[in-house]
């Protein structure tokens, strides 16, 4: 019995760790590109890997939160994954670009526009997830009728 990924139940610090991984690995793959002509990448690019990657853990660990088992242990262990994976790919972007956030042109902003929505997915999965236990627990067999 195989169960989807979004049935998995994975851990956001797991999550992170992967995620980080996957920024690292395209951010040494457009290095390599630079170095060896093929492609010239601009120097921010290390922060738009490390962004997009940011982003993409956003979204993911929202859909995650929807089996987890107790969403405040699940969103506690989310923010401090989000937060760890935001430090390491902000270090890892300046330590390949040689660029820090504050000199990264609107990176910061991104950052924090990025952090905001995360917030906001997160908010939103669990109000959705709240909604449909509701709805499952009203009984729906005849509607009320109104006096």
């Amino acid at each position: 019995m195989s169960l989807s990924l979004f049935e998995s139940k994975i851990d956001p610090i797991r999550q992170a760790l992967y995620f980080f991984a996957a920024a690292v690995v395209f951010m040494l793959i457009a290095l390599a590109f630079n170095q060896t002509g093929w492609y010239e990448a601009d120097k921010l690019f290390p922060w738009s890997i490390a962004t997009a990657f940011l982003l993409l853990f956003a979204i993911f660990n929202s859909m995650m939160s929807l089996n987890a088992d107790s969403f405040i242990r699940y969103w506690g262990r989310s923010m401090y994954s989000f937060m760890g994976l935001a430090f390491l790919n902000g270090i890892a972007a300046w330590l390949i670009s040689g660029v820090p956030i504050n000199e990264a042109q609107s990176y910061r902003w991104i950052y924090i526009v990025v952090t905001i929505g995360f917030l906001v997915f997160l908010s939103m999965v669990n109000l959705m997830k709240k909604i449909v236990q509701f709805a499952e627990r009203e009984e729906w067999s005849q509607p009320r009728k109104r006096r």
